[in-house]
């Protein structure tokens, strides 16, 4: 599963600290076990249920996240240095994950994804952060999970967990089309 993790989703390599890179991989097989399916089925699995139909895929969608803030973090050290610290292996961490708990928070039923009895109660933001909890990602990284969404506005967020914030505005805004 992981090969093919890491076939779909490339950008995991991107990340230089293997236990991380390992660790990261492991959230993702562990929620992809919990429903069952294989990264395969994420191809079908739309980005998000607020667009219909929804024009982008969840492995397109986290692709998407993870180069947008790769990028914006690179831009940000060549004008500031060190003025805006960026732990680069936490961001791409927490660009692979930001999204993750949306496999426990969707399901396939009739051939179309809905909410689960589970997202009924708890959005992603927070069972991705339970996922990855379980595999021992580092707080900061929990972090950017729990913030990357609306759950996270008024809130503090760390200079990764701003980038990311908006990376995945980014990847939505312009395809839900301003509507």
């Amino acid at each position: 599963m992981k090969n093919k993790l890491l076939k779909l989703i490339p950008e995991f390599d991107l990340i230089k600290d293997s236990d991380l890179k390992e660790k990261t991989l492991n959230v993702w097989v562990k929620a992809l076990k919990i429903r069952k399916m294989q990264p395969d089925d994420m191809l079908r699995m739309p980005f998000t249920l607020l667009i219909k139909p929804c024009p982008a895929n969840f492995v397109e969608h986290t692709r998407g996240v993870v180069q947008v803030s790769h990028g914006a973090a690179r831009a940000l050290q060549n004008v500031y240095g060190e003025k805006i610290p960026i732990n680069m292996d936490y961001l791409l961490s927490g660009a692979l994950l930001h999204d993750v708990g949306k496999i426990l928070e969707y399901v396939e039923k009739d051939r179309q994804f809905v909410k689960s009895s589970e997202g009924k109660y708890l959005r992603h933001p927070f069972s991705g952060v339970g996922l990855a909890f379980d595999e021992g990602i580092p707080d900061e990284v929990l972090h950017m999970i729990a913030v990357h969404a609306g759950e996270g506005d008024g809130k503090w967020r760390s200079n990764e967990a701003v980038i990311i914030h908006h990376a995945d505005f980014t990847n939505f805004e312009p395809l839900h089309g301003g509507n």
